[in-house]
């Protein structure tokens, strides 16, 4: 793999989740406390700090090909669960996810609830929503980072690229103050479900002990048609019957691949 190939694709996965994580810390900001809300988010980032810390060595001991399977079929689990939600939103079977709705739908719900402090955090409530968020969130950059970067021994390189989506994402939102709603989420969705799809049928085929042609050149064709797939699937869904009113996005739970 390229290392273009290798930041690209962290990158595009770390922002889908850094998005999701923003719009709930600007709803716990924006409707209870913003001092609360950046207390939890700070605790959340020195919380994953240490599981990185010591996830990334522990998986680092695990040999190439024993991870390699592991890796990739976990890669399968989530791809082909964002690839498929994705085709039934391409589809019109799923509606649209909407992150201005998923906004005004935290905000109602932090209004809701009862306040109240502990200690040195004046709102419980924004405390905890922007912690959950932030550390379930960011779990699943770790795990991004930490697989692909190990798998393809370039770490830094997997930091870097993770580290450059989350900043680019927390920069626009604190100059906006208001949920990305202008960035293809979506679309986002089903490319990094293409990705994800096709370095797990990679990598768990290597790690099984079979040889893809080409070795790493072999990926300029899985993820290709890994992505046709997908599109012919949207497309035969769209032929079958589009449901005339798509039932509205569930709202979105904290650290879910979705």
């Amino acid at each position: 793999m390229s290392a273009w190939v290798l930041f690209l694709t962290v990158f595009l996965a770390c922002a889908v989740e850094a998005v999701e994580a923003l719009t709930i810390v600007l709803a716990a900001g924006t409707s209870r406390h913003w001092g609360s809300a950046l207390q939890g988010t700070a605790a959340a980032l020195v919380v994953l700090a240490a599981v990185v810390a010591v996830l990334g060595p522990a998986i680092g001991l695990i040999p190439l090909d024993p991870l390699r399977l592991l890796v990739g079929a976990l890669l399968l689990v989530f791809g082909l669960q964002w690839l498929r939600k994705a085709v039934l939103r391409a589809s019109g079977h799923k509606a649209l996810h909407d992150e201005d709705a998923a906004y005004a739908q935290q905000v109602a719900a932090a209004g809701a609830a009862a306040t109240g402090g502990r200690g040195r955090v004046r709102d419980w409530y924004a405390f905890t929503l922007s912690f959950k968020g932030v550390f379930l969130e960011g779990l699943e950059v770790a795990f991004i980072v930490v697989t692909f970067g190990d798998n393809q021994r370039d770490v830094p390189l997997a930091v870097f690229g993770a580290l450059a989506a989350v900043l680019t994402v927390a920069a626009v939102g604190v100059a906006i103050r208001a949920p990305l709603a202008r960035v293809p989420e979506n679309t986002m969705k089903f490319a990094v479900g293409t990705m994800l799809t096709s370095f797990g049928l990679f990598w768990s085929t290597e790690g099984a002990g079979a040889h893809w042609p080409g070795s790493d050149t072999a990926l300029l064709v899985i993820v290709p048609a890994v992505a046709l797939l997908a599109v012919g699937c949207a497309a035969l869904l769209r032929r079958g019957g589009t449901p005339t009113a798509p039932a509205p996005d569930s709202p979105p739970v904290e650290g879910s691949l979705r």
